[in-house]
């Protein structure tokens, strides 16, 4: 299962996830240095800094969460109440991150912020239904390793 699509992914999903809890701690000092060059960032850095340090929260725990469902993957066991577990916090978290995001529609409409919490909304909806698909199948392994 080591192919070369399996080692970048798990080597792109680690590099996401150490990255995002470095940039995460570090918004208030990258809003502020791009304030320099953005007067809306300068003018609004402290509800900035709040709406993303939330968002970059809810997405290293989305990635979290994909991590432990890789490793899975890479056990060659995929069909486990854990998964079905992660699926249904990466719902969750999506949808924080959607929530969060319309916050910002109160500062600033632009369509990248329209389209960032449609994309969140789906990832979400996505992520919830796939939690109860994953539900069923591990229901049916447990059934089937019972019978056998």
């Amino acid at each position: 299962m080591n192919s070369k699509l399996t080692i970048f992914t798990k080597i792109l999903l680690d590099f996401l996830y150490y990255t995002g809890i470095i940039v995460t701690a570090f918004v208030p000092l990258i809003i502020s240095f791009y304030g320099n060059y953005n007067t809306y960032f300068a003018q609004n850095r402290f509800r900035l800094s709040i709406l993303f340090i939330f968002s970059g929260i809810f997405a290293v725990l989305i990635i979290y969460e994909l991590r432990k469902i890789f490793k899975s993957v890479l056990a060659d066991d995929c069909f486990i109440r854990q998964n079905v577990t992660s699926l249904n916090k990466m719902g969750t978290y999506s949808f924080f991150i959607a929530l969060i995001t319309s916050c910002r529609l109160f500062l600033y409409l632009t369509p990248a912020v329209i389209i960032v919490i449609l994309v969140f909304i789906i990832a979400g909806l996505f992520s919830k239904v796939l939690s109860r698909v994953f539900d069923k199948a591990v229901s049916y392994k447990l059934e089937n390793d019972l019978t056998i």
